[in-house]
């Protein structure tokens, strides 16, 4: 099960594990996702590839429906525009999926953010040194 986090869901975060380098990523998908552990790596279960998740505080609490973790993942599903830069088919040429935010926006027990650059209208930053 995942959904869209809000800020209150992030309280517990203690950071966040990017398994990839993020610099030429425009976006991610981001979802707030129910496992079984607070931190390390989760099952990832999705098509494409997990680029990111979160690890959890020592005293993140359980849900109480269903014993398990709230904890974010990051990723990209194939035909997301990161994984095809400039592809004029596209389906993200302009604009973005509804969970994606700017990988730069994201921190732990904070709610990753649209940007120009995120939804492919502003200028696209080139890669860190």
């Amino acid at each position: 099960m995942s959904a869209i986090p809000q800020e209150g869901d992030l309280v517990k975060e203690a950071e966040v594990v990017w398994l990839e380098d993020t610099a030429d990523m425009d976006y991610v998908r981001q979802a707030l996702d129910k496992v079984g552990t607070r931190k390390g790596k989760p099952r990832y279960e999705r098509d494409g590839r997990m680029v990111g998740y979160s690890n959890l505080a020592p005293d993140a609490p359980r849900s109480a429906d269903s014993g398990l973790f709230s904890r974010r993942t990051f990723f990209l599903l194939p035909h997301d525009r990161p994984n095809q830069p400039g592809d004029p088919d596209c389906p993200y040429r302009v604009g973005s999926p509804l969970e994606a935010v700017d990988p730069r926006t994201v921190a732990a027990g904070k709610v990753g953010r649209t940007t120009p650059r995120s939804q492919g209208t502003g200028e696209i930053v080139p890669a860190r040194s």
